[in-house]
């Protein structure tokens, strides 16, 4: 089966994603970590792959997306775009690579830049780590804004829940994203939020909105990879679905091959020289 968009060659820009808001074409996004799956997400028609820090969970195996080093995520920022042809490629600034530190934050940005050849970058946080993303604009790095949760902050949350469902920290989202949007971000992903919050943000604003478990009523969704896919067999947040379980799939073909290897069914005549 052709990708949605596969025939359309040009590749994704910011102002294409802007373009694609004004006439009401949702923008698809994943994760992707390395070359092969890029090159299967890119080839299918995606308008976004995100390069997540989430790759400290899926790729390390760590609990939180904290451990990952910026070295780390420049060498999956790199292994994906050799991969894509197509797709912007967002990546996620690592924890402790820009918090509170404005001219530090230009370095690493500037580093991920010129090592990954990435299209942008994506940084948690609103008025805090306001004058970073200025700078890092101003630098001319296309900044993606990530609000509601925001898992490099986890610590301190405690918990993984729904954000934003009293008032003031409602209105504190909603002032961020303007704020994001007034400081030149050129999208941003709301994260874990009552679907009516993220209606308003993507009403409200002239930027892209993508949502993950923010609901339908913004400009894109976005998702895990691995999560979709269904390769981690015990994850089920209700914002989830599954379009596949390789989980299954794969055990199955591993265990065929086990069986095979010691039944001494593989390699036969035909697979040897």
């Amino acid at each position: 089966m052709a990708g949605y968009i596969s025939d359309d060659t040009r590749k994704v820009t910011t102002h294409r994603l802007v373009e694609m808001k004004q006439r009401g074409e949702k923008i698809s996004m994943l994760t992707s970590y390395d070359y092969t799956m890029a090159q299967i997400v890119d080839g299918a028609g995606m308008d976004v792959i995100l390069v997540g820090d989430s790759a400290s969970n899926v790729m390390a195996g760590n609990v939180t997306t904290l451990p990952i080093t910026l070295d780390q995520m420049i060498y999956h920022a790199k292994s994906v775009v050799r991969g894509v042809k197509r797709a912007m490629v967002v990546v996620d600034m690592p924890f402790g690579s820009y918090q509170g530190n404005e001219m530090g934050g230009l370095a690493s940005a500037i580093r991920i830049m010129k090592e990954s050849h990435a299209d942008a970058l994506k940084l948690e946080g609103g008025e805090e780590i306001i004058d970073t993303v200025k700078r890092i604009i101003s630098a001319g790095i296309p900044v993606m804004g990530h609000l509601g949760l925001m898992p490099q902050s986890i610590n301190k949350y405690g918990t993984y829940t729904v954000r934003a469902k009293d008032d003031s920290e409602a209105e504190k989202l909603i002032r961020d994203a303007h704020l994001l949007e007034e400081a030149g971000c050129f999208a941003i992903v709301l994260e874990k939020i009552p679907a009516a919050l993220a209606a308003r943000v993507a009403s409200e604003l002239t930027i892209p909105i993508i949502g993950i478990g923010a609901g339908g009523d913004v400009d894109g969704q976005v998702l895990v990879i691995q999560d979709m896919l269904g390769m981690n067999n015990g994850f089920r947040p209700r914002f989830l679905r599954r379009y596949a379980d390789l989980f299954t799939v794969m055990t199955d073909a591993i265990s065929h091959y086990i069986s095979d290897v010691k039944n001494c069914d593989f390699p036969n005549e035909k697979e040897q020289y």
